[in-house]
């Protein structure tokens, strides 16, 4: 079955576009867009001076669009992979809403757009940073690592992990200690997330070919790894405040954040080789999405309290 209406073929030949404005919006990846953009923002409220509110605004959507612009040019490379995907099969490309040239053709002029108008617009310490983003992403995790490597989410984990570096450089023209540490949390909390949900979908990856850790090293071995990390998180997403960066406040709320975590973890760890269900794996996918959530949430609000406080002269 013909994947395109040949009524949507003209005469010369060529195929008109059948795409939505909302299929060419799914090649964003929103919901993982969101998140790059709230921790970008995050990073960019911390910095511990201030920028334009226009010049912050160009800066977010900029790093937004460029986001998109790495998962449009994912969904390019990956369409072969997500067609067998349960749940990927019904992204744009595999579905044959669009054409693997136009998500490439798209996915390519966001990332220049992007970068450019960063760049332009409010440094190119941030550009750079985000130029580097989109490579890492589109071309060493999807089309090398993804496909190569058990550690592929490890060592890709920093593409997702970078939006707060940038967004602090976009306000002050460096990178710091503390925005390092924004990064690291982020970078610590991929593996868990992603190899619980691997756990739970490891079938797709199995059909795929793609080497998840379930897959590759036995669900006893991942258990214990997402087990490990989760232990490394807990007191790195602490950090912030014993480096004097937060208050306490924000401290014990990474605190039982972290628990919480390590709690969820240890359920995993404690699964049977032959649970079905998997019900834990999928609570700490769930919950590690809180987490990150939560902890930047708290992390934003130090910020802005401590600022306000401060101007107030308490």
């Amino acid at each position: 079955m013909a994947l395109v209406d040949e009524r949507l073929i003209d005469e010369a030949g060529f195929r008109m576009s059948e795409a939505t404005a909302g299929d060419f919006f799914a090649l964003l990846k929103p919901r993982v867009m969101s998140l790059v953009v709230f921790t970008a923002f995050v990073g960019l409220v911390a910095a511990p001076v201030t920028i334009n509110p226009l010049l912050a605004v160009i800066a977010i959507l900029s790093i937004a669009i460029g986001a998109g612009a790495s998962g449009a040019l994912n969904m390019w490379y990956d369409a072969d992979i997500d067609r067998v995907m349960t749940r990927t099969k019904s992204r744009p490309v595999p579905a044959g809403r669009v054409t693997p040239g136009e998500a490439l053709s798209f996915g390519l002029v966001l990332s220049v757009l992007s970068v450019m108008t960063l760049g332009v617009l409010v440094n190119w310490l941030s550009a750079s940073l985000l130029a580097f983003t989109i490579v890492f992403y589109a071309v060493i995790y999807t089309m090398w690592l993804k496909r190569w490597t058990p550690q592929n989410i490890v060592i890709g984990g920093a593409a997702g992990a970078i939006p707060p570096v940038i967004g602090w450089a976009a306000v002050t023209g460096n990178v710091s200690l503390e925005s390092l540490i924004l990064f690291l949390i982020i970078f610590l909390w991929t593996p868990p997330h992603f190899w619980a949900l691997a756990l739970f979908k490891s079938e797709d990856y199995q059909r795929a070919g793609i080497p998840m850790m379930p897959n590759v090293a036995g669900q006893a071995s991942t258990r214990r790894q997402i087990f490990a990390y989760s232990v490394i998180l807990a007191p790195v997403g602490v950090l912030p405040w014993a480096l004097g960066f937060t208050t306490a406040a924000y401290g014990a709320v990474a605190a039982v954040l972290g628990a919480g975590f390590v709690w969820y973890a240890w359920k995993v760890l404690g699964m049977a080789d032959d649970d079905k269900e998997m019900k834990p794996a999928k609570a700490l996918f769930g919950y590690s999405l809180l987490y990150l959530f939560a902890i930047f949430a708290a992390y934003l609000a130090d910020c802005v309290v401590g600022r306000a406080l401060a101007m107030g002269g308490i």
